[in-house]
């Protein structure tokens, strides 16, 4: 058994009301628990299922800002996020040099209370305000300078800020950092990042059952279309003459 800092996730179904949101939502309907066996775990399901919300409750239930960053980071802009982190029972187990929750969609909100802390800019993310490169740069800028070994990395949906060249740069430092002693729990659909050999994928679909990258429907889609893309558009727009 791999050395991690958690290794399950419990969902207590006390005092909960299974039709009202979030314990409504597709992946929490059938939860019960979750067990991790290796450095990078991979959430992967369709938009809308929760895995994003999912992600988002153990990243506060591990003392994480909701909207990113480290423990230390504690800035708010807007709370939405949902009461989930409260029923949720995190098996853990060591601690982490570090920990960080990286999401793409207020990552812009990460790097502003880095940036108005010129000290850590300097110390910390190699001397360079994040807002002074583009988005995906700054993302991996930060995943260089700020992601240490034996860490603990929650990660959402970072294919977003990221080209496919970018996102293989990125499956660089996941095995890089897994290999010394980082733990990774990532929500994604990027084919690249999913195809990593040494993940496993919980099929958020369908109750977490673990898959194989083969068998994920990103893989069939986007191995379809590339295989014929002209063939593929033309059953596509058939449906729209």
């Amino acid at each position: 058994m791999e050395k991690l800092f958690v290794k399950c996730v419990k969902l207590n179904r006390d005092n909960i009301d299974n039709n009202r949101y979030p314990f409504n939502i597709p992946c929490l309907k059938n939860f019960d628990e979750i067990k991790i066996s290796v450095p990078v775990t991979f959430f992967y399901g369709e938009n809308g299922v929760g895995k994003s919300t999912l992600i988002e409750a153990i990243a506060i239930s591990l003392g994480l800002n909701p909207e990113g960053g480290s423990n230390n980071m504690q800035f708010s802009n807007y709370d939405d996020y949902s009461e989930l982190y409260k029923h949720l029972i995190i098996g853990k187990f060591g601690v982490p040099k570090t920990k960080f929750f990286l999401r793409a969609e207020s990552f812009y909100n990460v790097a502003t209370d880095i940036s108005n802390n010129g000290d850590l800019v300097e110390t910390t993310y190699g001397g360079e305000d994040l807002h002074a490169c583009s988005h995906g740069e700054s993302f991996l800028k930060l995943v260089e300078h700020r992601f240490w070994n034996h860490g603990l990395y929650i990660l959402d949906e970072p294919e977003a800020a990221l080209s496919p060249q970018r996102q293989m740069t990125l499956l660089c430092y996941i095995h890089e950092l897994a290999q010394n002693g980082s733990q990774f729990i990532i929500a994604t659909h990027s084919p690249i990042l999913l195809s990593y050999q040494y993940g496993k994928i919980m099929d958020v679909n369908h109750n977490m059952e673990i898959i194989k990258y083969e068998d994920t429907e990103v893989y069939k889609i986007y191995k379809n279309f590339l295989n014929n893309p002209y063939g593929m558009q033309k059953v596509l727009f058939e449906d729209l003459s």
